[in-house]
């Protein structure tokens, strides 16, 4: 049997429309809710061509996980998560630079990189460079009044917690953020980039040696060595071009409304549903 998970939104729920829309298109031999209104899992004899050609739009405004077979989104031991527009709703480093009065430049260089135009190094010190004289305090700003959680992260870390499973984060960002990050939304373990300090004002420099999408897979290669698993049992989850290494090596990649490079290079996409969402995928609940 080959199966397909369709995920919804949760201000866009699969109520009989939606769903009905959904199974009028993959036509599924069986299909049964995996969390009502949000999660379904459809079953079929053969493989459906539909799948790949099925959009958004056509499907009710829904993400659709392909399961190559019954394993596949079984619960994974290990969940490793960019930070920047993913397990957060910002770019630390943008916000940073609109204290410095170069938010405009700096988003600029935020997206080429993250669509894989430029070198993620150099550009990290380009943009870190014009953050220099922001006084530290200004971090702890930026944390406090403007960082926000992704919607559902929580849950995600709390319920695969609750299995077993443990929980990275990874940033080319910086790990005064990570820290805090991963403190709030229940992380086991971060990482991430440093920012120069002297006299309680930004440098403008990175401390060597810089995080990079090189290093997210040697992080990710050496936990799975650590706990003793398989790269099959980590769900891995990102949106930028430096998360794509770190995606593929993942049992289950998966691009979290990303750029589009990405999105194309990872296994499978979520741009409609939260974060919790690959908690039902999982079949693991929300509550303990």
């Amino acid at each position: 049997m080959y199966s397909v998970i369709a995920l919804s939104a949760a201000d866009k729920p699969l109520d009989e429309e939606r769903r009905e829309a959904v199974l009028g298109a993959l036509a599924p031999n069986q299909w049964k809710w995996l969390r009502r209104g949000r999660a379904l899992v459809m079953r079929f004899r053969s493989a459906p061509a539909g799948v790949q050609i099925l959009s958004g739009r056509e499907a009710g405004e829904v993400d659709l996980l392909f399961k190559k077979d019954e394993g596949e989104f079984a619960p994974k031991k290990l969940l490793i998560c960019d930070m920047d527009s993913t397990v957060i709703e910002q770019e630390c480093i943008d916000e940073l630079a609109d204290f410095a009065g170069f938010r405009e430049k700096v988003e600029g260089i935020t997206e080429a990189a993250m669509r894989g135009e430029l070198d993620f190094e150099s550009a990290l010190r380009e943009r870190a460079a014009l953050l220099k004289g922001l006084p530290e305090t200004t971090m702890q700003q930026v944390f406090d009044e403007r960082i926000t959680l992704s919607t559902g992260v929580e849950w995600l870390v709390k319920g695969m917690k609750r299995e077993g499973a443990k929980c990275i984060l990874v940033s080319g960002g910086f790990v005064f953020f990570t820290e805090r990050v991963a403190r709030v939304a229940g992380f086991d373990a971060h990482y991430g980039n440093r920012l120069g300090v002297e006299g309680g004002v930004l440098t403008g420099e990175v401390i060597d040696p810089i995080l990079t999408k090189e290093s997210k897979l040697k992080i990710l290669e050496h936990t799975i060595e650590q706990l003793g698993i398989t790269a099959e049992d980590v769900l891995a989850i990102g949106d930028g071009a430096n998360d794509i290494p770190m995606l593929q090596h993942a049992g289950i990649g998966v691009a979290y409304h990303a750029k589009e490079a990405v999105q194309k290079a990872a296994g499978y996409q979520l741009n409609h549903a939260d974060l919790e969402a690959l908690l039902w995928a999982q079949g693991i609940s929300s509550t303990a």
